[in-house]
């Protein structure tokens, strides 16, 4: 019985953890995988201007810290943050605002929507 008790109590504990990393319902992007998005954060160095938590190394100063992206209001301080408007940004940001300091990185569709999905987990 103490057993069956203690192992209860670590699944609920592990999908209270799960669920915090959950993007809320208004920023699901459906066949967009948020793990494939970290690697493609990582591989094209979205680190080197900005702090992407989970994403080894990714420490830069020049842009905002991402932290906490699931949580923010706007995009960039322009769009409001959803989805359509993150993916957009992601594509082709001085198409957005032509006085961004965040140059096109040339992601295609579906790097942007994994993306978008990784950065709406960080809560």
């Amino acid at each position: 019985m103490r057993g069956g008790r203690a192992a209860s109590v670590v699944a609920s504990l592990l999908a209270a953890a799960c669920e915090a990393d959950a993007p809320a319902p208004e920023h699901r992007i459906p066949g967009a995988e948020a793990a494939r998005g970290a690697a493609v954060i990582a591989a094209v160095g979205c680190g080197a201007c900005h702090v992407v938590p989970g994403v080894r190394g990714a420490r830069g100063t020049v842009g905002p810290p991402l932290t906490d992206f699931g949580r923010r209001g706007y995009i960039a301080g322009r769009l409001p943050n959803r989805p359509d408007n993150l993916v957009a940004w992601l594509l082709d940001p001085p198409a957005i605002d032509p006085e961004t300091a965040m140059p096109r990185i040339g992601l295609g569709e579906r790097d942007a929507r994994d993306v978008a999905a990784y950065l709406y987990t960080l809560r």
